[in-house]
């Protein structure tokens, strides 16, 4: 509980630089409006995580929405992180309803009404797009990591990211119509190919954090049931390269296959990830970990 109290909330710069054009422009109205859908978009993620016990550390705020630090990475169920990640679009159904409700009651200035239903949208749709850090990319990860292992679910995503951020960047400057470059479009996308270029440096760091959880994941798939789902791999396999296999909702006993097909013995997953981690063992393959 005290640690959901000291959570900070902190602008990101792009951020604060939106604030300070739109200031500049004579545009108070709208950036104060951007700022309170912003807000609460992030307190729908807060507000999820919060109740389901996460250690939210800072929340940051960008202009489309914003990004929670959290100590859980992949050490959670899945199913808790894709409701986190849908609770921020979320808040915006209620947003855009209510925009509709003032303008049919006549409540206020109808434009601001119209300006405030489009922004909810525009946030909400830019939000769902699968990219990292947006939400559509938490949850493209998520649904990758159904079918492929962890490790390649984080190079996948990550590459997603860059291409599409790199195709965002492009429509940006491409004379169109009018022959204007969108300058939003242009840097949100160069920031978010920014973003994920960083991102793909920091790999490792993301599927060592996986495997260090992994102890408590498995515990808790055994506490509510589950089915393992074997490796079969050659005794020659070095260490490294059967982590690399493991799925993120699965357990996986690791079956050690001899050259004519019978095996020669089973190895806990846990085994597998402890010699990985301790650095010095990571090249040994599989065979030498058997009784």
């Amino acid at each position: 509980m005290n640690n959901r109290l000291q959570v900070r909330f902190r602008f990101h710069p792009l951020f604060t630089m939106v604030m300070l054009l739109s200031l500049a422009t004579g545009h108070f109205l709208e950036s104060a409006t951007l700022f309170g859908i912003v807000f609460l978009h992030e307190l729908g993620h807060f507000g999820a995580a919060a109740a389901f016990g996460w250690r939210v550390r800072e929340v940051r705020l960008l202009p489309f929405g914003g990004v929670l630090v959290v100590d859980e990475l992949a050490s959670v169920p899945l199913r808790e992180e894709m409701i986190v990640a849908l609770a921020g679009p979320l808040q915006h159904l209620w947003l855009i309803a209510l925009g509709f409700l003032c303008r049919f009651l006549e409540a206020g200035d109808p434009e601001w009404w119209s300006y405030f239903i489009e922004i909810n949208a525009v946030i909400a749709l830019f939000n769902l797009l699968p990219i990292l850090p947006l939400d559509g990319g938490k949850l493209l990860q998520g649904l990758l990591s159904l079918g492929l292992p962890y490790q390649r679910t984080l190079v996948c995503t990550v590459w997603v990211s860059i291409v599409l951020g790199l195709m965002m960047t492009i429509i940006a400057i491409w004379p169109g119509g009018t022959g204007q470059i969108h300058m939003n479009v242009l840097i949100v996308g160069l920031f978010l190919l920014y973003q994920n270029w960083v991102s793909r440096r920091h790999l490792p760091f993301y599927f060592l954090r996986f495997l260090m959880n992994r102890e408590a994941n498995a515990e808790r798939l055994m506490q509510k049931g589950t089915q393992a789902r074997p490796i079969a791999v050659a005794r020659q396999r070095k260490v490294g390269e059967v982590v690399k296999l493991f799925m993120r909702e699965k357990y996986h006993p690791v079956y050690v296959m001899g050259s004519r097909g019978t095996i020669e013995g089973i190895l806990p997953e846990q085994q597998v990830v402890d010699t990985y981690l301790t650095h010095q063992n990571r090249s040994c393959t599989v065979s030498e970990l058997l009784p």
